[in-house]
């Protein structure tokens, strides 16, 4: 393969659409999509590629590095999609009223109109409208995630909407409130170690007055405070020894000293930040443009952004961990405004995913290995 690290940008074959007579983004803008000039090459040194949702457009993008070396992007529509999670080539992720795992149905080296990955919705589960943000795959199978509006962890069973798993103390009931917006988990090995809330209050919406500097994490099970004083704490995630965390308030990026409950700045963001992935020494961070409600008013990262006289963007930047720099970055503009999460899917170079407003999904099969039990008489 030849890759080219010249990419001058958005070109006619780096985005397609979710298919051929598919229906666009509901205000019928375009989607403008623009890349650094060493992404390709980066996605390509990393073997990597990424995904990223965005509730505000309905949108699940898929990144990576097609045949002639140029970054591909793929999109697939879903209802508010929000919470990724990838384990062992699984995608899990959260929409509306609805958690759905993804599956890969190309085996190592196959390809299907140059896509090396082609991940299907083989399963949903309702959880009703719960705003499902971090999630991950469990250690027995099931997916654990926040439950932002419930204000706990939870998992899912085969006859309830979802299942408590831990609240943090201060909470005293489950209930459908988001009394502290709840929105972080950082796990390991399946088991969330910290979680991020806005605020550590227990009646409706309570953490809506506390955005600026009320943002504390805890510890699981314990409930201890790690850190507190963080302005819209998010994505927190272990990695590299290291609790890493995004302070979407102030825009900054860094991680925390957990024995003395320091946040140590690695560098500022042009945007409002959520979602965090890593890969060697880099971190993928997405961000946000402005949203023009009273959740993004009287923040930090607005008065820094406004004296410094730059605009916020929306996009995913590569961050180098040890210096701080901003080396590669996608930025979108057009109908999308806001994205969510950020998740890798290592090994794959271009993959795609089916979803269900065309008939791709009708006709895309693979059957599991026969089985060898002998069947009931």
């Amino acid at each position: 393969m030849s890759l080219n690290s010249q990419n001058p940008g958005y070109g006619p074959d780096s985005y397609a659409p979710a298919a051929p007579g598919a229906p666009g983004p509901q205000s019928g803008k375009p989607i403008e999509i623009f890349e650094s000039a060493g992404m390709a090459r980066f996605l390509y040194d990393s073997d990597v590629s990424i995904i990223f949702s965005t509730y505000q457009a309905g949108k699940l993008f898929f990144v990576g590095v097609n045949q002639q070396g140029r970054v591909s992007v793929f999109e697939r529509s879903f209802p508010r999609c929000m919470g990724l999670g990838t384990s062992d080539g699984t995608i899990w992720m959260s929409s509306l009223y609805q958690i759905w795992r993804m599956e890969n149905f190309l085996d190592p080296g196959q390809q299907h109109n140059g896509y090396d990955g082609v991940f299907v919705p083989v399963t949903g589960h309702t959880t009703g409208e719960i705003d499902v943000h971090d999630m991950t795959q469990g250690p027995d199978g099931r997916p654990v995630f926040v439950a932002t509006r419930c204000n706990c962890l939870a998992t899912v069973d085969e006859r309830s909407s979802f299942v408590p798993l831990w609240k943090p103390p201060f909470i005293d009931v489950i209930v459908p409130e988001d009394r502290c917006h709840m929105n972080g988990a950082a796990f390991k090995d399946g088991v969330a170690k910290y979680v991020t809330c806005v605020a550590m209050t227990n009646f409706q919406r309570g953490w809506s007055d506390r955005r600026r500097d009320g943002g504390v994490i805890l510890e699981v099970p314990s409930g201890e405070i790690v850190a507190d004083g963080l302005s819209m704490p998010h994505s927190p995630r272990l990695y590299d020894d290291r609790l890493w965390v995004i302070q979407s308030g102030r825009g900054e990026f860094g991680w925390i000293d957990r024995a003395s409950g320091r946040f140590e700045k690695v560098c500022d963001l042009q945007g409002f930040a959520r979602g965090l992935s890593f890969t060697g020494r880099h971190a993928l961070i997405g961000l946000s443009g402005p949203r023009q409600d009273k959740t993004f008013e009287g923040l930090e990262l607005n008065e820094r952004l406004a004296a410094a006289q730059q605009s916020p963007i929306c996009g995913i930047i590569a961050v180098n961990i040890d210096t701080g720099e901003i080396e590669h970055r996608i930025e979108l503009r057009g109908v999308v405004s806001e994205l969510y999460d950020v998740a890798l899917l290592p090994g794959l170079r271009r993959p795609m995913a089916l979803g269900f407003k065309t008939d791709e999904i009708r006709f895309m099969l693979r059957p599991g290995q026969f089985s060898q039990r002998s069947y009931p008489q």
